[in-house]
């Protein structure tokens, strides 16, 4: 048997043009000869007649497995076995294909089975793709110019769903009616949950829409129809009702959540409407605006306002409680060298606890909002941002706001370096002279126990250094400059104040330390001198074992001398005094309040010292292997630090401070660091109480040792995971994404935004950190803390994941936060349940919903505790 391809077009040339000079020609193509049969005798007619336009208007392809005739008086082919035919952007399938050509229409049609003793089956039926739409039916007509058409036993599938009917007739492009139709989004030959109903009409691209529309779940229909249904016959964002979620509060009675209304007004922007009813008193709105625009910006506006009523108009008890929330989200880069971020929220403060069931959300403390624009200047390396903070406690209402915040950096800079002298060694000493600039402005207010404080102030800081190379070491000599301008300064002063105690109306004296802020424009200036010394030592070693072909440890010895004046001293008139009714004189920072703080103390003259270890191997080449690079691998970096105060009276040597660090690949993390102290600790009683504090008198002079620990932690932590297993063809169709919209996240707002879809290509993942700290400020002392962290998520089979996750505290022996997950696959439809079994978050919330985005909000859900709204 042997295909054919045809170009129809020639024969629609070759029939215009000897039309009227034949009364009947057939033409039978078989096998690998062509004969040509002449019924009548040739007529001659007139040759102006052959201009006639046909409505097929492109070229059709036509192949047949088995044989192709053409009826060329009566305009007409027939295609037998295997048939098929493109047209367009339509293609068509067929045991036989049919077609008339004065009338456009075509007819298609399956054979007998022969394999089926029943003789029932057919085969090789109608297989009609029209674009992304495929349409089976056990018989097909269909009008090529119109474009309508009828199948009989038709089946359509398009992406995730198909839809099915005795008779579909297509009346244009877009539409079609469905006699006894059926829609489903599983994917079985034989699908698991589906919905039938006698009449139906699908727009293409649009929704589909029935009457009286039975649901069957496992081939059993729900016996309580739908009167109508509409469903959405695309996927991506679409206007719509958002379903409610109801329950049962003890306090609030029967409630009504998260119903409303979502409007996809286009492809840049939406708008969210949800509100929440209990019967026994009280409501909540919450509404979100949400715009964007792919690669350039997005954002989104969101406010809520909740009422709630507890108990009843005439109890004493009543409760009554109003709270609100205002947020705005934006991103957006301008152009490559100017960015705006914005993160605000404000809200009442017990917002989030009344209305939210995020972990996350109920666990918040303080709600931290930034709006922060940047711009850099590529060529001179200077930057400018411009940034609003606000942070809010929760538990105490305190709140800190600066606005705005004015940063102002250039970049170092040499002002004497020559054009063409990159090279160091052809650089003269005064090019290697460079300064750095920096502005900061801040205006603060803080609110706190009521009371509102303002202060404001601008920092100057000017650095200029020279680093000439002497050697193999770098020599770095550096002054600094910085000037604060402040338009307040704290003025302090001692009064005695009389009280009379309540009980026994005995009056007495108390002395009393008054604050006050005096408004005028003052200038803080400083400098501080510093030199520093710092060289490379290398030491290799060459093993060439266990496949190390070497193994390096480089040491960073640095030292570097620091000189700062004596600020506090009366000459700067930086700080000033005030005396107690006793006579004793305290001295204090004049600008101890301000935004950069005051100045410190005595005078710096200190000698610091650092040394940094890194151990690194570098693993053999295999021989056969010219294409991979060498693998290096750093081992562990340690740091030491120590100094020494020349100008202070005691305790001139400092603490000396290790850290420790490795990462053995993407398997370990490890961080360690330790403080020890040179000086003894002695007992201490001022008034009967009695404290221990660090004397000038060293921990070796005593026979204790040379030093001793005041403070140690460690943290490590480690992620492992299983193979990933290859996604089948249709995983990645988890996520509801339209390519010609900005969006990429869930249309509308969800009450369980934190319900994920897991990733089930993942066999298995297990998190684990470990984290211990250990204080000891005095030997009598000790603080310790020893947490552990764990999140495993693991797949029991293809279908079923378990996730648990949580934090044990051994020094209380308690578990934190513990929380379950277990999610199934259930091919069309999907089972999570989520259980936090302890502490004052406790509940659990089971749901089995549809898998498909557009038909989510059929689901079937039991909740209790926190999930059901009760605390």
């Amino acid at each position: 048997m042997m295909k054919y391809l045809f170009p129809i077009f020639l024969f629609f040339f070759y029939i215009d043009y000897y039309a009227q000079q034949m009364d009947n020609f057939s033409s039978v193509i078989n096998g690998d000869t062509l004969k040509i049969t002449q019924q009548d005798t040739l007529t001659i007619s007139d040759t102006t007649k052959l201009k006639k336009k046909f409505d097929v208007d492109a070229v059709v392809y036509a192949s047949s497995a088995d044989s192709l005739l053409f009826d060329v008086s009566n305009k007409k082919m027939y295609l037998h076995g295997k048939s098929e035919l493109k047209y367009k952007d339509s293609e068509l399938k067929s045991a036989k294909i049919f077609i008339d050509y004065d009338k456009n229409e075509l007819e298609a049609f399956g054979i007998e089975d022969n394999s089926d003793t029943a003789k029932i089956k057919i085969k090789d039926t109608p297989q009609l793709t029209e674009g992304s739409q495929t349409y089976e039916g056990a018989r097909l007509r269909y009008n090529l110019k119109t474009k309508q058409g009828f199948i009989s036993a038709a089946k359509n599938k398009e992406q995730d769903q198909r839809y099915e009917g005795e008779k579909v007739k297509k009346v244009d492009k877009d539409t079609y009616f469905i006699d006894k139709g059926m829609f489903t989004t599983c994917q079985s030959d034989t699908p698991h949950t589906y919905f039938s109903a006698n009449e139906m009409k699908v727009i293409q691209k649009d929704k589909i829409v029935a009457r009286w529309v039975f649901m069957h779940v496992g081939g059993v229909p729900i016996p309580i129809p739908l009167p109508f249904a509409v469903i959405p016959n695309e996927s991506g964002r679409r206007s719509g009702i958002i379903i409610p979620t109801y329950g049962l509060e003890a306090n609030r009675g029967q409630y009504f959540r998260n119903f409303g209304y979502f409007f996809a007004i286009n492809n840049y922007m939406d708008y969210t409407l949800t509100g929440d009813y209990y019967t026994k008193g009280g409501y909540g709105f919450r509404s979100r605006y949400r715009y964007a625009k792919r690669y350039n910006y997005s954002g989104n506006f969101n406010a809520g306002y909740s009422k709630i009523l507890i108990g009843e108009k005439d109890d004493p008890k009543r409760e009554e409680q109003t709270d609100w929330n205002l947020s705005w989200y934006h991103n957006q880069q301008i152009n490559p060298t100017m960015r705006l971020d914005v993160n605000l929220q404000f809200l009442s403060s017990n917002f989030l606890s009344n209305n939210s069931i995020s972990y996350n959300d109920l666990l918040s403390k303080d709600i931290v909002s930034n709006a922060t624009f940047s711009k850099i200047w590529d060529e001179s390396g200077n930057s400018l941002s411009i940034n609003y903070s606000r942070t809010q406690n929760l538990e105490k209402g305190d709140i800190y706001e600066s606005l705005p915040n004015i940063n102002f950096s250039k970049s170092f800079a040499y002002p004497f370096k020559r054009e063409g002298t990159e090279q160091l060694s052809d650089q003269k000493w005064y090019e290697l002279l460079g300064y750095s600039y920096s502005l900061q402005f801040s205006n603060s207010r803080r609110k706190t126990s009521g009371k509102l404080d303002i202060r404001a102030g601008a920092l100057h800081t000017l650095s200029m250094n020279i680093s000439p190379k002497v050697g193999y070491f770098s020599i770095s000599p550096r002054i600094g400059y910085s000037e604060k301008w402040y338009n307040k300064r704290l003025y302090k002063e001692s009064k005695s104040i009389e009280m009379i105690d309540p009980k026994t109306g005995i009056k007495t004296t108390q002395d009393t330390t008054i604050e006050s802020s005096i408004h005028e424009l003052n200038f803080v200036r400083t400098f501080d001198m510093n030199v520093s010394a710092s060289t490379k030592l290398y030491g290799i070693f060459n093993p060439n074992v266990f496949g190390i072909e070497s193994f390096r440890h480089t040491m960073l010895p640095s030292v570097s001398y620091n000189y700062q004046p004596d600020f506090s001293s009366d000459a700067w008139g930086y700080y000033d005094s005030y005396k107690k009714p006793n006579g004793e004189i305290v001295r204090y920072s004049k600008y101890e309040r301000e935004i950069f703080g005051g100045v410190s103390s005595g005078q710096s003259q200190s000698l610091n010292f650092s040394l940094g270890n890194i151990f690194e191997i570098k693993m053999a080449k295999s021989p056969s292997d010219t294409t991979r690079e060498q693998t290096k691998i750093q081992l562990l970096n340690i740091d030491a630090n120590l100094g020494y105060n020349f100008a202070a009276d005691s305790l001139k040597l400092s603490d000396l401070f290790l850290s420790y660090r490795t990462q053995i690949g993407d398997l370990l993390n490890f961080y360690s660091s330790s403080v020890f102290t040179f000086y003894d600790f002695a007992e201490i009683n001022r008034n009967g109480i009695i404290s221990y504090e660090r004397i000038n008198q060293f921990l070796a002079a005593k026979g204790k040792g040379l030093f001793r620990l005041t403070s140690f932690s460690f943290s490590i932590s480690t992620i492992l995971s299983g193979e990933k297993i290859k996604s089948a063809p249709d995983a990645k169709k988890r996520e509801q994404i339209d390519d010609a919209s900005a969006f990429k996240k869930k249309d509308y707002i969800s009450l369980y935004d934190d319900t994920e879809t897991p990733d089930l290509d993942i066999p298995w993942n297990l998190s684990l950190s470990y984290s211990f700290n250990l204080s000891k400020p005095t030997p009598n002392q000790v603080n310790k803390s020893s947490n552990l962290n764990a999140d495993l998520n693991f797949s029991l089979t293809k279908n079923w994941k378990f996730v648990m996750r949580g934090s044990y505290d051994f020094q209380t022996k308690q578990i934190a936060a513990p929380q379950i997950s277990i999610f199934r696959d259930l091919h069309c439809w999907e089972m999570n349940f989520v259980w936090n079994p302890l502490g004052s978050y406790r509940g659990f919330r089971f749901e089995i919903r549809m898998k498909a985005p557009e038909l989510q909000d059929i689901k079937v859900t039991k909740s209790g505790g926190l999930y059901s709204g009760r605390r």
